[in-house]
C-alpha cells in the first residue's frame, strides 16, 4: 500500500452524499455543522480508469457529495475535457470541488514488460503528465473551465534546501495565476514538509515566504499527526488558512492509511478545532486503497459514529 508521494516516486512523476452530520463543537465552543464529505478520487486509482462512470456512481450511492480529482492514467480528467467530466459528476448528484496536479517533473522509469518466468509485473507506460513549472497556466485554464473552485498541488520536492526554494517559486507563480482564474491555489502535504532542512521546516517556509491570498493548505491529518504536528495549535498559527482537510487513517503498526475509524487518529479534537482552521471540504482518502468502494463505505459509514 503507497501513498501517493510514494506513488508519483514509484512511477517517475513526483511533485505530483449530502450527509446531515450532528455539530461539533469547536475550539471555542461554538458549533461546527459539517454538511457533507468529499472523496478524493486518489483512493479509487486501482479502479477508476476502468469504469469511470461506475465508480462515481458508487461513491455517489454511498452518500458522498463532492469530489477531488487527481491523477489518472488515461490523462487528462480520467480521460475527459474539463466540462464533460464536471458534467457527469453533476449528473450524478455530486460536484466536483477541487483538483490535485504535481509541483514538477522527475524523470520516470522506462515501461518494463513482464519477461517470462518473471515475477515482477509489467509496468505500463506513463502518459503525459501536466506540472506547475512547466504547464501552470495550462493547468489553471483546465480547471476553472470545468468550474471547480480549487487548484492544489499535491506534492513538490523538498528534501534539500535548493528544492524548496525552487518549490516556493513554483508555488508563488502558480498562486497568482490562480487567483487571476478565480480559483484558490492549496498545497497538500506529506511529512516531508514537517520535517527540518537546513534548520527550517519548508511547511513554515511557505508559510510565511507566500501570502495568505496566493497560497492556503490542504491538510492531510494522517500525515500531519504521524510527522508530529499539534494540528489544533498549527490551526491557532495560521487561522482561516487551511480551506481542505484530507481525512485519512493510519495503522499504528504498520502507519498505512487504513479506513476512517479503523486506524489510530484522533479526529474530534482536529473537527473541534477546523472552525478555526477554516476548513470548507473534507475529502476522505485512503492511499492503496483494496477494496476502494467498500473502504469508502466504512470510512463513510464511521464517520457518522466519530462525530456522534
Amino acid at each position: 500500500m503507497q501513498n501517493r508521494r510514494d506513488f508519483l516516486k514509484n512511477t517517475g512523476a513526483l511533485a505530483l452524499g449530502g450527509l446531515m452530520l450532528p455539530n461539533l463543537a469547536d475550539a471555542f465552543g461554538e458549533p461546527l455543522k459539517i454538511k457533507k464529505f468529499g472523496v478524493q478520487l486518489f483512493t479509487t486509482m486501482s479502479v477508476i480508469d476502468k469504469d469511470l462512470e461506475g465508480t462515481l456512481r458508487q461513491i455517489a450511492g454511498i452518500g458522498y457529495k463532492e469530489i477531488e480529482s487527481a491523477f489518472s492514467m488515461k490523462g487528462g480528467f480520467y480521460g475527459m475535457k474539463p466540462k464533460a467530466f464536471a458534467k457527469l459528476v453533476a449528473d450524478l448528484g455530486m460536484s466536483w470541488q477541487a483538483h490535485h496536479v504535481t509541483g514538477a517533473p522527475f524523470n520516470r522509469p522506462a515501461p518494463r514488460p513482464s519477461a517470462l518466468g518473471s515475477t515482477a509485473p509489467a509496468r505500463p507506460a506513463m502518459p503525459p503528465m501536466k506540472n506547475l513549472l512547466n504547464n501552470t497556466q495550462e493547468i489553471v485554464d483546465e480547471v476553472a473551465e470545468g468550474g471547480a473552485k480549487y487548484l492544489v498541488c499535491a506534492s513538490i520536492p523538498v528534501n534539500k534546501m535548493e528544492e524548496v526554494k525552487l518549490s516556493l517559486e513554483i508555488l508563488q507563480k502558480a498562486g497568482e495565476a490562480a487567483k487571476k482564474a478565480g480559483l484558490t491555489f492549496v498545497f497538500h502535504n506529506h511529512t516531508a514538509e514537517f520535517e527540518m532542512v537546513e534548520g527550517q521546516r519548508p511547511f513554515d517556509m511557505m508559510a510565511s515566504q507566500i501570502s495568505a491570498d496566493l497560497l492556503k493548505f490542504e491538510l492531510d491529518l494522517a500525515w500531519a499527526t504521524k510527522a508530529g504536528v499539534n494540528i489544533p495549535e498549527l490551526f491557532q498559527k495560521h487561522p482561516g488558512r487551511f480551506p481542505l482537510f484530507h481525512i485519512k487513517d493510519l495503522n499504528k503498526e504498520t502507519q498505512k492509511p487504513v479506513e476512517v475509524g479503523t486506524g489510530y487518529i484522533d479526529f474530534k479534537p482536529i473537527f473541534a478545532a477546523a472552525k478555526t482552521a477554516g476548513v470548507k471540504h473534507y475529502f476522505v482518502e485512503q492511499d492503496g486503497a483494496p477494496s476502494p468502494v467498500a473502504n469508502l463505505t466504512t470510512s463513510f459509514n464511521n464517520l457518522k459514529k466519530i462525530v456522534a
